[in-house]
């Protein structure tokens, strides 16, 4: 079968030649060479598709974390000046490579912490309720912990989250947010929304959110807006500094390949980078850097999102980044972003080709509403079916009550990992 694929208009093949053919013309073929995938019986790479949980290891990754541990048996404390990347300033080296990734300025971003702790950060200091202006909006089904996050704001404040929070869901029968919806639904709570977060992609489903708009929207009628971006951040092409967003942040373990548990990242809007008048929870790496070792007892934020740091910074997990912000720097986002339509685009394709009734997929069809991860809806199926592809070397990821969420990552995935996913799922289907 022959159909016209929805990324790039051409004409997509169900057979593994045709995949092969596509990734011989592929321009980032290669990144995949620079990953390690897991060990399978058969010895084939596994079919590795969890990029949105947890990102494959880069083989430069051990030499950079290596690095530093040299240095620290070397060196002792005096890496903190004389290592081959100086511990004192190291986040430093990662902030212009993860800029890129979000479409920031560097005095917009910095890398710090995990992502729900840096998310409370935020909301310490942009999250201030008023009697008449205390709602916090987000996109139902939200990742559980932005559910708990913004809940324990609200009673933190004395606000019963039944009352300040307000979840958008879609209309009934659809599966995914109209972004007219979105926009009505600030409009009409306009007068007493504090803040409007949601997320850049919606963890379930798949769905990329029209940033302008919801920034937009949310600063018309007076309220801050965030974005909790753990499912964006290198999956779609982002400019968040043209969005106007006033914050952001995001973990890196997904798809930046920081391994598990990785630093996270922070973005603060430049209009806000010398209010030094907005509350935040202080502390000495957010100092002022050329004061900061007088040790005095009166903080001083520097200037830009470096003023929302408190520790110092975790050496081991960011040279983790560090190995995969470099591959990212030689793709380029709007390369990964292109190749991950096209690669949604197919293996869309090859669902509809397996001609089950039982198939659907809960994700955006529009490619530019989407990233690279598609949801799956199997009616009727339970665990049973994901164990079977399990069984066939397939990394999926399964959510109750019958979704399997797929993410061919452009950066290490193959048009031909997408042929044989579809191969093994109409197999298990079969079984």
């Amino acid at each position: 079968m022959i159909i016209a694929g929805p990324a790039n208009e051409e004409n997509y093949e169900a057979s593994r030649e045709y995949s092969r053919e596509k990734d011989a013309l592929d321009p980032l073929r290669a990144f995949r060479n620079r990953f390690h995938f897991p060990e399978t019986d058969s010895g084939e790479d596994a079919v590795y598709f969890t990029g949105n949980s947890l990102g494959l290891q880069p083989k430069t990754t051990k030499d950079y974390v290596d690095q530093e541990l040299a240095d620290w048996a070397r060196l002792a404390v005096e890496g903190h000046f004389e290592a081959a990347h100086p511990w004192l300033p190291y986040h430093e080296f990662l902030t212009e490579k993860m800029a890129e990734v979000v479409g920031a300025k560097p005095i917009e971003t910095v890398v710090m912490n995990s992502l729900t702790v840096n998310l409370h950060l935020l909301m310490v200091s942009f999250y201030r309720p008023s009697k008449e202006r205390f709602k916090i909006m987000i996109e139902g089904k939200a990742f559980p912990s932005d559910q708990y996050a913004v809940k324990s704001q609200l009673a933190f404040h004395g606000i019963d989250p039944a009352e300040g929070l307000i979840e958008v869901t879609p209309r009934t029968g659809e599966t995914w947010l109209r972004t007219e919806d979105i926009v009505a639904a600030i409009k009409e709570h306009g007068e007493s929304l504090a803040l409007v977060m949601f997320g850049g992609v919606n963890y379930y489903t798949g769905q990329a959110f029209d940033l302008d708009s919801i920034s937009e929207a949310g600063h018309s009628v007076g309220a801050v807006v965030g974005f909790d971006l753990a499912h964006a951040a290198g999956n779609i092409h982002l400019r968040l500094h043209e969005t106007g967003a006033d914050f952001a942040c995001w973990c890196s373990y997904k798809y930046l390949n920081s391994g598990p548990g990785g630093v996270a990242g922070v973005f603060v809007h430049e209009r806000h980078k010398a209010n030094f008048d907005l509350p935040r929870f202080s502390g000495w790496w957010g100092h002022d850097k050329d004061s900061r070792f007088q040790m005095g007892p009166d903080f001083k934020a520097i200037e830009g999102a470096e003023g929302w740091q408190i520790s110092n910074p975790p050496i081991f997990q960011m040279a983790a980044l560090m190995a995969s912000l470099e591959i990212f720097s030689e793709a380029g986002m709007a390369k990964l972003s292109a190749k991950s339509k096209d690669l949604t685009g197919y293996l869309e394709f090859l669902l509809d080709d397996i001609g089950d009734e039982r198939i659907s997929v809960i994700t955006p069809r529009d490619p530019n509403q989407r990233g690279c991860q598609l949801s799956i809806r199997v009616d009727g199926a339970d665990r049973s079916l994901f164990e079977r592809l399990s069984g066939q070397e397939v990394f999926a990821d399964w959510r109750e009550p019958d979704v399997i969420r797929v993410a061919p990552v452009p950066l290490y995935n193959s048009f031909e990992d997408v042929f044989r996913f579809s191969e093994r799922l109409r197999k298990a289907l079969g079984e």
